[in-house]
């Protein structure tokens, strides 16, 4: 299947590193708005340059467009390209406003075209892996999710520096405008609907808690750098969702049920540790030796071991090419879902609805300050396709 990609920034460069793992997929071709970019960028992964969107929209050959675009453009470029009968990918969110990203939803059921969001992390091996051990039942019935999205304080750092593989610049003013919410979110919200389905309310706060961001900042408007959301789910789970951009480096996600817990080390990572620990086992070797040594020093250590047992992906297929750390993400692998949809008519399961739903929950935590708390959900949606 033959896509295009529109948006050659930071995060094209994740999606170029992790295309090679769906030969499915087929790279007609890119476009930018800044000739220079587009053009380091063709030369870089010798992938042809189109001379607008519009001839992008024109190619009867395009399949997929790939809306790789700033937030603010998502919902005018993917609505073109639904308006010309190509189903679309769209990095997060699917717009800035839910109405708008409404209305691509309905545009696209109208034309029996299939549109997706970003990001693609829940489609990890380890998300797979915490599935399965729901699904086992190992640890009874989940209960509370604490759920973290710090992606420390990056403010601080050498932002202006930072590059991708082809050689573009980290969009650091950019990222304090949109938010850590916006941007992070749905790393955990994707996770989040892919285990307990759609919640039905949230009640958030969010705030602008380092307006100063370092030389360069001063005249920009911030968004919130700090969410907090308490999210309740149709399926009776409670989820404690927090994003930031000044605590330390954070992306854990922990379920706790009547029977023990599952505990997934980093978000980002395809293959993260993923430790399930079972009340009925009793606590570890690990976990009683540090119990002991705390009671001994008569203080908190501040280093613990995770509780329970650390599963393993023996029997999992081998890991394809991913991008380095910190974002250890299979990129691609959304647009390959896509593409196994479009193919078989049978719906991805972050396209639709539930593209609409994430968005929706991403939104309302980035505007709690402006939202009456609880917030009810508007969007809602049924059990699509299994997930892989």
């Amino acid at each position: 299947m033959k896509i295009a990609i529109v948006g050659t920034g930071f995060v094209a460069d994740y999606y170029m590193t992790t295309l090679p793992n769906h030969p499915s997929l087929t790279l007609s071709g890119v476009y930018d708005r800044d000739p220079e970019r587009l053009k380091r960028f063709c030369a870089f992964y010798d992938v042809r340059a189109y001379a607008d969107i519009d001839a992008i929209l024109a190619d009867p050959e395009i399949a997929i467009v790939v809306n790789l675009t700033t937030p603010e453009s998502h919902y005018e470029i993917s609505k073109r390209a639904l308006e010309v009968g190509k189903h679309v990918y769209c990095e997060k969110p699917l717009a800035m406003r839910f109405e708008e990203a409404q209305e691509l939803v309905e545009l696209a059921s109208r034309r029996r075209l299939i549109l997706s969001t970003a990001p693609a992390n829940a489609l990890s091996d380890a998300n797979r892996l915490v599935r399965k051990a729901l699904a086992e039942r190992s640890i009874g019935t989940p209960r509370l999710v604490y759920a973290q999205m710090e992606d420390g304080a990056v403010f601080r750092g050498k932002w202006k520096t930072w590059r991708s593989r082809s050689g573009a610049r980290w969009p650091g003013l950019h990222e304090f405008e949109i938010g850590c919410t916006l941007e992070h979110a749905g790393y955990g919200l994707s996770w989040l609907v892919s285990l307990f389905g759609p919640a039905t309310s949230l009640t958030a706060f969010s705030a602008v808690t380092f307006p100063d961001k370092g030389p360069g900042t001063e005249e920009i408007a911030m968004a919130p750098d700090f969410s907090v959301g308490c999210i309740q789910f149709r399926s009776g789970v409670i989820a404690r969702l927090t994003c930031g951009l000044a605590a330390p480096r954070d992306r854990s996600f922990t379920i706790l049920g009547d029977g023990g817990s599952i505990t997934v080390r980093d978000l980002w990572d395809n293959r993260s540790a993923v430790h399930l620990e079972r009340l009925a086992e009793g606590k570890q070797l690990k976990m009683r030796m540090a119990d002991w040594l705390e009671g001994k020093v008569k203080r908190a250590l501040p280093w613990k071991p995770t509780p329970g047992r650390r599963l393993s992906y023996k029997g999992f297929q081998a890991e394809g090419a991913l991008p380095a750390f910190p974002s250890r993400i299979d990129f691609a692998a959304g647009i390959a879902a896509q593409a196994r949809s479009v193919g078989s008519g049978i719906p991805a399961f972050f396209s639709g609805d539930v593209a609409l739903h994430v968005t929706e929950l991403a939104l309302a935590l980035n505007n709690a300050h402006d939202l009456p708390q609880p917030y009810v959900l508007r969007s809602s949606f049924t059990q699509p396709a299994r997930l892989p």
